[in-house]
């Protein structure tokens, strides 16, 4: 069994975790041959590139695939689901009545479904390109998993706000029967607490996603450059690679569940 250089292997790794703005020399894309120059603007006397990276286009991709599931796969007033429907109907049915009405409550659960069913396959659909080799690992990008809790952060503060009010919204940081020189402490911290918890929502997933993503190519690269001793770790590998897929639908649960939580915080802070 031929085996290959931990250089090699390194750079492999590298090349599947880290963002590449070269986005057609890498994976399936380069079959494509094409070489496309990156827009740039001038901004404040400067040149800024608005490069398209292999992330900005995997992501495209996933965007892409998730929005043909949904048109295609579900087709209204025909009765009974069938095919994808029919698989998919069940996780739709639990993430709106096992995560979103227990923590948004039955109408705004049912209102804001959508969204975190949004959230849901978006990060799943990632997650599992991720592990298809030649594909980046999106999710591992920490740009992509802060922008996907920006949007949390815009529901926490100004979805309630044109919701609720502000001063239902600014109540949500008022503890009841706490001292004013207490409060004067606490209401600043359980504002700055918004940018924490959506913080730390895109932190862990962009974490655990990366983390997973490395160990795995490293255990795979370590089979190939060991070579014949290698082969007997193999099923080890397979194990770990199951796993992984295990994390992929986990981790998309956790992100929506978090995330129907902080805002039923804030959207219903009596809850």
């Amino acid at each position: 069994m031929a085996s290959i250089s931990l250089d090699k292997v390194i750079n492999w790794v590298m090349g599947h975790v880290v963002d590449n703005e070269k986005y057609f020399a890498v994976g399936p894309l380069k079959l494509f041959g094409l070489d496309l120059k990156t827009p740039s603007i001038s901004l404040f006397g400067m040149e800024h590139y608005a490069a398209i990276t292999s992330h900005y286009v995997y992501l495209l991709l996933g965007l892409v695939v998730f929005l043909l599931l949904m048109i295609f796969g579900y087709k209204k007033g025909v009765g009974a689901p069938s095919g994808i429907a029919k698989l998919l109907e069940p996780v739709i049915v639990y993430v709106r009545d096992e995560i979103c009405k227990p923590n948004l409550g039955p109408k705004d659960g049912r209102k804001l479904a959508p969204w975190f069913l949004t959230f849901f396959f978006l990060v799943l659909f990632l997650n599992l390109m991720g592990l298809i080799p030649g594909f980046g690992s999106v999710t591992g990008n920490l740009m992509f998993t802060m922008a996907v809790a920006s949007v949390v952060l815009f529901f926490m503060t100004f979805y309630v706000l044109f919701k609720n009010g502000p001063k239902a919204w600014f109540s949500a940081f008022v503890p009841h029967g706490v001292p004013l020189p207490i409060l004067l402490l606490v209401t600043p911290l359980e504002i700055i607490g918004l940018l924490i918890k959506s913080g730390v929502l895109g932190l862990r997933l962009f974490a655990n996603l990366l983390a997973g993503h490395i160990a795995l190519l490293i255990m795979m690269g370590l089979v190939l450059a060991f070579g014949l001793i290698g082969a007997f770790f193999t099923p080890l590998v397979i194990f770990v690679f199951m796993l992984e897929i295990l994390v992929a639908f986990l981790q998309a649960y956790i992100f929506t569940m978090l995330a129907a939580l902080f805002v039923g915080q804030v959207l219903h802070p009596a809850h």
